[in-house]
């Protein structure tokens, strides 16, 4: 049924070898190895309803398979873990805060996250609910927690890539009866675990890299506690939010090259942060894989790959165009994660705090060698 709980693969835990067969059903004689998506509003229904599948907004068994997969992927098999897709990752975020916190709760969110959660707080404090801020570098979180419901991570943080420590955190909050939830859309599972390092929940936009193809929005919601999950699926049901049968399959289709991907857009983003670190001007370069950045020494500890986003600032908003407009293969373009190479000015939305020079950029899966060489050439053609 949908709302899966993850069970232990039965084959190796290596992960390209979980990503291939991540959420797949049982072989069966002349069935595919993943069945196509299940377009249903209804299903047959005599008799009281006790079946897995009763209604579309309530169940679907392509989210079934999907909602295995995920499971697998962020909790490897870990007994009592439950997976819930949604139509977005904003759903998936919404679904967590909405569903746990009442008017008279405090929840602590950083100040320097995703640029929507200006927009989730608002909502929040209209509810009634307490919403303290803090930035994510320097675990400055634990600074505002006394009291708190909930603890929301985001970790590396986007756009600017600093990093907390989990653990710590979470050992903290849970200290202090605080839920955790983490959002893990830039690590993806393959490069951290956030309930294997003790959170409560691992929240993730599916549209980024997971499903990397740039061509479908998904969220999913991972967790331990068999009532926050409960209360998680009620408010899906109840606000709609679920992801339609096709989207759902597609995210499945693309977890099998998720670890392929991942190795690929990973060294290539460690080839474009050091050349970037390399040139002669200072750009502030993020990276948590480069060993002299700032969030390295946590994000080696609780992080087994680093992402494929960069993060660098150009002395001026105008320097920065002129780079975006230099560039060859890479598209100017915001979200990240795909397989093609995208950059975009953050402050052009006007939701982050960052230079009007700062540039987020999204390493694909391009030749190294061709994505160093154009952005070396459009820093040296904007220079001019």
């Amino acid at each position: 049924m949908s709302g899966t709980r993850a069970q232990g693969p039965p084959y190796g835990d290596g992960d390209g070898t979980r990503a291939v067969r991540a959420g797949l059903p049982e072989p069966a004689k002349y069935e595919p190895t993943l069945p196509g998506p299940v377009f249903a509003a209804h299903y047959h229904l005599p008799g009281e309803p006790t079946g897995p599948y009763t209604y579309g907004r309530d169940d679907n068994p392509t989210w079934t398979h999907l909602e295995r997969a995920i499971g697998e992927l962020e909790a490897s098999g870990e007994d009592g873990v439950e997976t819930l897709v949604f139509a977005s990752g904003m759903a998936a975020i919404s679904s967590v805060l909405f569903s746990q916190l009442r008017a008279g709760d405090a929840v602590v969110l950083p100040s320097d996250g995703y640029q929507a959660l200006p927009l989730v707080r608002g909502q929040l404090e209209a509810y009634g609910i307490e919403v303290r801020t803090a930035p994510t570098g320097g675990n400055a979180q634990l600074g505002v927690l006394d009291g708190a419901k909930l603890l929301w991570i985001e970790t590396p943080s986007n756009p600017g890539l600093d990093v907390c420590d989990i653990r710590h955190l979470v050992s903290e909050a849970h200290a202090r009866g605080a839920l955790v939830a983490v959002d893990n859309t830039l690590a993806t599972p393959l490069g951290q675990r956030p309930l294997e390092l003790g959170a409560d929940f691992s929240v993730a936009s599916g549209t980024k890299q997971l499903t990397g193809h740039g061509d479908l929005l998904l969220g999913y919601v991972t967790g331990r506690d068999a009532d926050a999950m409960t209360a998680v699926r009620r408010w899906r049901k109840i606000v709609g939010a679920i992801p339609g049968p096709m989207e759902a399959w597609l995210a499945h289709r693309s977890l099998a090259t998720l670890h392929l991907r991942v190795e690929r857009q990973n060294a290539n983003a460690l080839a474009v942060a050091e050349a970037l670190r390399d040139w002669p001007e200072e750009l502030g370069v993020r990276y948590p894989g480069l060993p002299g950045d700032a969030s390295h020494p946590i994000a080696s500890q609780q992080m087994r790959r680093y992402g494929c986003v960069v993060s660098f600032t150009l002395p001026t908003r105008a320097r920065a165009e002129r780079f975006l407009n230099a560039l060859k293969l890479v598209d100017d373009a915001t979200s990240f994660g795909g397989v093609r190479s995208t950059a975009e000015r953050r402050g052009r939305w006007g939701g982050d705090a960052v230079p009007d020079g700062f540039v987020r950029m999204s390493v694909g899966a391009e030749d190294p060698e061709d994505l160093v060489a154009d952005v070396l050439h459009a820093l040296d053609e904007s220079g001019h």
